[in-house]
């Protein structure tokens, strides 16, 4: 139960590493499996079971924030852990049951809530951001390399050797957990903390996006995080299987695509944004992403040859740095008796958005009548499989509608990112908040209720 040695930031990084490695490496077979099962509006499933999954998530997540407050994190850990991964080994036995049960697991499909709990008990104040990046650092890298990873396996031994290695990653990753991870809850505030009453403002997904008219900046912060980040998370459920699917790319492309992806993502995230926050200033930084990502996303919708696909990639990768130069602008503008109140409101967007956004993409593709109406086929003489120019020929001026959605939503968080001031004080009346969390929280836990700890959140460079 005391585990190995004394909590630190690695136990969270190999939580973090094997659960998503165990994901990553099942990136190309679900694909398949989704179109096997759903071979009409393959697009509308994938999206209702994404949206799902994300509005359960948002809903649970400030609860069991609140209860490993109570419990300690440790059993929130292998908790979230256990029903993240609980859908692996069905998708052999059972894929009906595998994706009713993928989106059920949203209610507990919040381990870097718990993980960044965890990290904050056990790291000084200055010390935060680097422990995030390292966190952050790694979910990318284990999906950087594991659906290549899992690609290969898939085709020289069988997508049911995949799903084993997979289910067997996982069950490590829980045996890591029961074993070797220490609990960071001190255990002098535990006992205390037993039968503390949780309050219906703790378990409220909705408290912190109570506030946001309260500030008309704030307001404007958060139109543009909600207009530019809902079209990211619905691209996010999607665009995979629109590359495999529609755009005719093989397993080994879609892995190459998402690791290329990934490295550059980092670069632009730590790098360019860096010298750009430097140079041009932090809402030139928010403008130049918000262009990037309307570009992209018109890109990604009249796109219709693989190459415009990577090309838009690559820009992809520099709309990136939106999110952390909006993180850095409230930051440097708000109290350092408010940050935690304005964070959680933007956090709670994401969240919002998570759930969102799939929903969307899948509908905008159903209407637009984007379906998947045949097996792919090997490729044929001219280079693109049936499928693809099947869907060209019968949708040649708009291949991917619901990307055109996205850039028109993107350029209505543009116009409204115009209106932020450079250098502006943000007023929000938290007192209620302050006094809540004066008597409910702990000085090694200092998130708002609401608030899902995310590692840009949390530092300016990372």
């Amino acid at each position: 139960p005391q585990g190995i040695g004394s909590p630190s930031v690695y136990h969270a990084v190999i939580v973090i590493f094997l659960e998503f490695f165990a994901w990553g490496l099942l990136t190309a077979p679900t694909l398949v499996v989704l179109h096997e099962t759903f071979p009409k509006h393959t697009f509308l499933m994938n999206g209702l079971i994404q949206g799902v999954k994300g509005l359960l998530s948002f809903l649970s997540a400030p609860l069991i924030g609140a209860l490993s407050d109570v419990w300690g994190r440790k059993s929130f850990l292998l908790l979230t852990v256990f029903f993240t991964c609980a859908p692996i080994p069905l998708m052999k036995i059972s894929p009906w049951w595998y994706f009713a049960v993928i989106s059920v697991s949203g209610v507990f499909a919040v381990t870097f809530s718990v993980v960044f709990a965890y990290v904050a008990d056990i790291t000084q104040e200055h010390e935060r951001s680097m422990a995030y990046g390292l966190v952050s650092a790694t979910f990318a890298a284990s999906l950087v390399t594991s659906p290549a990873i899992g690609a290969y396996l898939g085709r020289v031994y069988g997508d049911s050797l995949v799903v084993v290695l997979a289910t067997a990653i996982a069950l490590l990753d829980i045996c890591f957990i029961l074993v070797a991870v220490p609990e960071s809850l001190p255990e002098k505030m535990r006992p205390a903390s037993w039968g503390a009453p949780i309050s219906w403002e703790q378990a409220d997904p909705f408290a912190s996006l109570k506030k946001v008219g309260q500030d008309s900046i704030v307001l404007l912060i958060c139109i543009t995080v909600f207009l530019s980040y809902l079209p990211e998370a619905g691209q996010y459920s999607s665009f995979f299987l629109y590359l495999r699917q529609i755009m005719g790319f093989s397993p080994e492309s879609v892995t190459a695509f998402i690791a290329v992806l990934g490295i550059l993502s980092i670069i632009a995230q730590t790098i360019v944004l860096s010298l750009l926050m430097r140079s041009i200033g932090n809402k030139n930084t928010i403008l130049l992403g918000l262009g990037f990502q309307i570009l992209q996303l018109a890109w990604y919708g009249f796109g219709s040859e693989p190459w415009m696909m990577w090309a838009a990639g690559a820009v992809a990768a520099m709309s990136s740095i939106t999110f952390p130069a909006v993180s850095a602008l409230v930051s440097r503008t708000a109290d350092a008796d408010q940050q935690g109140v304005v964070q959680g409101m933007i956090t709670g967007i994401r969240g919002l958005c998570n759930g969102l956004g799939p929903a969307l993409y899948g509908f905008i593709f159903y209407i637009f009548h984007v379906e998947l109406n045949e097996l792919p086929m090997p490729e044929s003489p001219s280079g693109g499989s049936v499928v693809t120019q099947y869907h060209l020929q019968q949708n040649s001026i708009i291949p991917g509608p619901p990307f055109l959605f996205g850039a028109c939503s993107v350029l209505l968080a543009l116009l409204v990112a115009l209106f932020i001031p450079e250098h502006t004080n943000l007023n929000i009346r938290s007192g209620n908040w302050k006094k809540h969390c004066g008597s409910h929280g702990h000085p090694h836990s200092p998130q708002a209720p609401g608030e899902a700890k995310e590692p840009l959140l949390q530092d300016t460079n990372v």
